[in-house]
């Protein structure tokens, strides 16, 4: 999986990146399908946001974003969000069970 950290207006601490990508690297392995993860730190006045967009193949597209005023509860509340959906996103379907017809 690959991941792109990008900051905007903002000076993010080295330990703030290492746990964002430690914890994409958590969630890229429980799901396979993962392609890439987009972490965006934005400084506006003294508000500091966290958006997580992850990708994956054949998925549609997770976003979660958080705010505080600082980097490390944003990050710790997008990174809960972003699992939420990932619990909640829908399997794929692998196709009627044996003798049962389509709906």
């Amino acid at each position: 999986m690959d991941i792109v950290l990008h900051a905007h207006h903002a000076e993010v601490p080295d330990t703030v990146r290492a746990a964002a990508v430690a914890a994409l690297h958590r969630i890229g392995e429980r799901r396979r399908r993962l392609v890439n993860a987009l972490v965006r730190f934005v400084a506006d006045g003294p508000q500091r946001r966290v958006e997580i967009v992850l990708q994956g193949a054949r998925q549609r597209v997770l976003v979660a974003s958080a705010d505080s005023a600082a980097f490390e509860p944003a990050l710790a509340v997008a990174l809960d969000r972003v699992e939420a959906q990932l619990a909640h996103a829908r399997r794929p379907r692998r196709g009627p069970a044996r003798g049962l017809p389509l709906r």
